[in-house]
């Protein structure tokens, strides 16, 4: 037993300074880079979701006041953060690693690409390359466009990939591929990703009752599964694809989470109800101490 206790304290050791080393990023995955520049409009996005995502974690920028976690998740505004290229920021983000949650099905490609921007502001001395032609591994030299049909009769989505080049056009085939609408807290995936056929086309079926805007607008979102071979090639498009809804504003009448005047008056109820009880049993108690300090004193007056 004495002899196992050192032994395990070593490999709690040796596995926190394990987790606690440099992140390794695959060579091929360092290079990779936005696909747009990086602007005011895009830092704004960014901020915003580094807030909804990032902030409980890391913290606010500059000010060293990240969640103290192994591994550590460190200041995105320190020097050792900022070192790493976009390409292995995007990896980082994409693939998450120990407490770290992946995003890759929270953020899409343009969301991480705009969070990386908007934490590049803190680094003086950036300055951004941009991928001006999204490309493929499998078509050198092309560039890879993907259009989005909606077909309203049936309810689905058409979509053509095709790889264009100085010299010829084709389709990209056999390619698979995943179609995704934006929620509030992330992505839904529509349907199974499907292979493109021989003419770069492939099908997807929207989910009825799917809500959307106001107008039935939905953020629609084509993916290549295989980022390896596609990296971030992929197509964002509105398509009037949802069912119209009318959420309700968190400042109208009787919304939840409202201001007293205008709560939902079960929540008024309940709330009172809990007071109630609560003030009911501390008077309880002060009214069974009462008693006892009573009992206590007439006990005295009787030993005398």
């Amino acid at each position: 037993m004495r002899k196992l206790i050192p032994a395990l304290t070593a490999i709690l050791l040796l596995g926190t300074r394990l987790s606690a080393q440099d992140w390794t990023v695959p060579d091929d995955r360092k290079g990779r880079l936005s696909t747009f520049a990086f602007d005011d409009e895009t830092r704004k996005t960014g901020q915003k979701l580094y807030t909804a995502n990032c902030k409980s974690c890391h913290g606010i920028p500059g000010e060293d006041n990240w969640l103290r976690l192994v591994p550590p998740p460190g200041d995105p505004a320190s020097e050792k953060f900022q070192k790493n290229s976009d390409g292995e920021m995007f990896y980082k983000v994409v693939t998450g690693r120990g407490q770290m949650p992946s995003f890759r099905t929270v953020l899409s490609a343009n969301e991480i690409w705009a969070l990386i921007s908007y934490l590049r502001s803190y680094n003086q001395g950036y300055v951004q390359q941009v991928m001006q032609l999204i490309t493929s591994s499998a078509y050198p030299d092309a560039e890879i466009r993907i259009a989005l049909a909606w077909n309203s009769a049936d309810s689905t989505v058409d979509i053509s990939a095709t790889a264009v080049s100085e010299k010829s056009s084709v389709a990209v085939t056999d390619a698979e591929m995943q179609l995704m609408v934006q929620r509030r807290f992330g992505h839904l995936a529509v349907d199974e990703p499907r292979n493109t056929d021989s003419r770069g086309f492939v099908r997807f079926r929207m989910p009825a009752g799917l809500p959307g805007d106001t107008a039935g607008n939905v953020l629609v979102m084509a993916r290549f599964t295989d980022e390896e071979t596609f990296g971030s090639a992929g197509k964002d498009t509105i398509l009037r694809a949802g069912m119209p809804s009318f959420n309700e504003s968190l400042v109208a009448p009787r919304a939840m989470w409202n201001t007293a005047r205008k709560a939902p008056v079960w929540i008024i109820l309940t709330y009172l109800g809990g007071v109630l009880i609560a003030w009911g049993f501390i008077m309880l108690v002060l009214l069974k101490l009462r008693d006892i300090f009573i009992i206590g004193e007439n006990s005295t007056l009787n030993n005398k």
